[in-house]
């Protein structure tokens, strides 16, 4: 086991890497000069379009607002209080700076990423929108790429089962039992029968209760940032200086940090954005293929609303309260130093950190549970969805309990390694992502028609 742990921890070494970040930033940029900036451009759009696409009357199963909320209900979890406080316990305050970096290019990823999967999506043998990278590769690209799509699948749907649900699960545990006491045992049950109640209906019941609950826990979240924040209002200014001076300087060792050089801003600043907001991993537009709409470019502007929502503003609010708060020199990381963060400004504090890391977490769980579904449908068809869904809802409890170090390692891996197939894919196609893009604004018709 120990060599196996090795083995993996190697590879993750390489696919969390140097290479690996400079191909995601590297796409991020390229689509983005490429889309001549539309995505940052056309912010408001994209705005008003999710207003708009609350109710749909288009072809599909989920309306365009509940995609984004399924897509967000996946990305907006532990990674936004427990990763921006690892990345700023081990980065320094810079890295939040590269993790707005991140964030931007990621818009114009995502973008092209539901582009592609309305673009290319199919029904399945019960009615249903499928799509994703699989599917843009499948459809989009020539049959010597089609091993791509088979790749990506793999790897989605075994890292599902660690970073989608095993660590969530084992996460809402630990919380709940740190604060309040409860048996990581009882958490493990409760989870299971909510999750399996959730999963009964599928994507529609998914994107109901996230369409719900997750505006409603990322307004509770952010209110309480924003409360932090308004107690420290005369320290913003520096705060701010601080993020951009740590970004491009070595920050000393200081209190219990232990100091961090510019290269280590840049790294746990980009690896944490992109794990807490998924652009160009792929997972999101198999969320957005199943949206109620005929038109790609349209789905495409409020896909990208995701990593701005996710990084820009709810990874902010958790960065802001730790370094204006002064936690961030304590020693301690992941969600105990936003825990600390809270907790210092308020005296309940670190109960507020408590709940919304088990609601992100179970969100989460609910968007993953989709994610892999369609993952492991590809690969074995319709049939293998009731035996799957099974699984996924046992694998709560032993989640919740169980010690997750090698699981977390092997998911972490196998979620890095999904973004390759993406990334290629997202070039190849890009020439249509922006033609359909030039069209759209130009005012012409580019609705898919099935």
């Amino acid at each position: 086991m120990e060599e196996l742990t090795n083995v993996v921890a190697a590879i993750n070494s390489v696919v969390w890497g140097v290479p690996m970040l400079i191909m995601i930033l590297g796409v991020g940029l390229f689509l983005m000069v490429g889309l001549g900036f539309m995505p940052i451009l056309k912010l408001p759009t994209g705005f008003k379009l999710l207003w708009k696409g609350r109710s749909s009357n288009s072809d599909g199963d989920i309306t365009p607002f509940n995609a984004l909320m399924t897509s967000l209900s996946a990305t907006i979890g532990t990674g936004n209080i427990a990763g921006v406080a690892t990345a700023i316990a081990l980065g320094g305050p810079g890295a939040l700076f590269w993790m707005w970096c991140t964030a931007l290019v990621g818009m114009a990823t995502k973008y092209s990423e539901a582009v592609c999967a309305v673009t290319y999506r199919e029904k399945d043998g019960n009615g249903n929108y499928v799509g994703g990278p699989m599917y843009y590769i499948k459809n989009g690209l020539s049959k010597k790429w089609a091993w791509l799509g088979t790749l990506f699948a793999i790897f989605g749907s075994v890292a599902g089962f660690g970073i989608g649900n095993g660590v969530q699960a084992n996460s809402v545990a630990d919380a709940l039992d740190s604060s309040f006491g409860i048996s990581p045992m009882v958490t493990g049950i409760v989870l299971m029968i909510l999750v399996g109640a959730v999963l009964v209906g599928g994507i529609k019941r998914i994107s109901d209760v996230a369409g719900k609950l997750v505006p409603l826990m990322a307004l509770f979240y952010i209110a309480a940032g924003l409360g932090v924040m308004i107690t420290h209002a005369s320290a913003i200014p520096d705060a701010y200086a601080l993020i951009l001076s740590s970004a491009f300087t070595p920050v000393a060792a200081q209190g219990g940090f232990a100091g961090a050089a510019v290269w280590a801003a840049i790294r746990f600043g980009v690896a944490r954005g992109v794990f807490s907001n998924e652009a160009g991993l792929g997972s999101a537009p198999i969320a957005h293929a199943a949206a109620k709409t005929k038109n790609p470019v349209k789905q495409g502007l409020v896909a990208m609303l995701g990593t701005f929502i996710d990084t820009i503003i709810v990874c902010s609010i958790t960065g802001f309260a730790i370094i204006l708060s002064g936690e961030w020199t304590s020693g301690a990381t992941g969600a105990a130093l936003t825990s600390q963060a809270f907790g210092s400004t308020f005296s309940m504090g670190n109960v507020i950190v408590a709940i919304a890391l088990a609601i992100f977490a179970f969100t989460t769980i609910l968007g993953w549970s989709f994610y892999c579904e369609k993952c492991v449908q590809y690969l074995f068809g319709i049939k293998a969805i009731k035996p799957f869904r099974i699984i996924w809802v046992l694998a709560v409890p032993v989640g919740a309990m169980s010690s997750l170090n090698f699981i977390w390692l092997l998911a972490d891996t196998l979620n890095a390694m999904m973004a390759i197939p993406n990334l290629i894919a997202l070039v190849l196609l890009s020439p249509v992502v922006f033609k359909l893009t030039r069209d759209y604004f130009s005012g012409k018709d580019i609705t898919i028609k099935d």
